[in-house]
């Protein structure tokens, strides 16, 4: 076993990697790998993107990799890499789906959404498929909650036509990668604690 204390839901599976790091400076070395690893992953898999028709946002694989290590990271790393990957993309780092401002809401609900879906998970919301699945439709909502507004006063929308070009094509892909987290997190986390 290693040196995290496993008392669940105490802990995220962030707390596992890179655990023989103990001391300050090497905690802050591990955090950073972990942020910076996890931006680049958001980055990635942002690069997955397929265009809706009538719609000025793309499917992209980006919002499941925010919620994925928003759960692995918890309350604070997840966010941190999702700005990390914001302020990247700000920067010129060329990885934005879409790169328009149009759609920079969705952006900055996945900051809010990370933060979210990590407090959850550090209370236990990552332990089961029942558990994961309210998560990760709260913080696809939350992502919503500031996109498909901001995508509105953009684009001069009405608030019915930004839900239908904002969000409802999504619907389903959004399903998918619900089920897709509600597969992959609890058996990362049973996996985890066996190392």
């Amino acid at each position: 076993m290693n040196s995290v204390t496993l008392h669940a839901p105490r802990y995220v599976l962030g707390d596992l990697l890179l655990t023989g790091l103990t001391r300050h400076r090497a905690a802050v070395i591990r955090n950073t790998v972990l942020v910076f690893g996890a931006a680049t992953l958001i980055g990635l898999s942002a690069q997955i993107a397929l265009p809706v028709p009538g719609s000025p946002v793309s499917v992209t694989g980006q919002t499941l990799a925010v919620l994925l290590t928003a759960a692995a990271l918890g309350p604070w790393r997840g966010p941190a890499a999702c700005l990390a990957y914001v302020l990247a993309g700000v920067a010129g780092v060329p990885w934005f789906a879409g790169a328009s401002g149009v759609t920079f809401g969705y952006l900055l609900g996945m900051v809010l959404a990370a933060a979210v879906v990590g407090a959850l998970t550090r209370r236990g919301a990552g332990r089961t498929p029942w558990r994961v699945i309210p998560t990760m439709v709260l913080g696809t909502l939350v992502v919503y909650a500031v996109g498909v507004p901001w995508l509105a006063i953009a684009l001069h929308l009405d608030a019915a036509t930004a839900i239908g070009v904002g969000f409802v094509p999504f619907l389903a892909g959004d399903a998918l990668k619900v089920a897709i987290a509600a597969g992959l997190l609890p058996a990362a986390r049973r996996l985890g604690r066996r190392v």
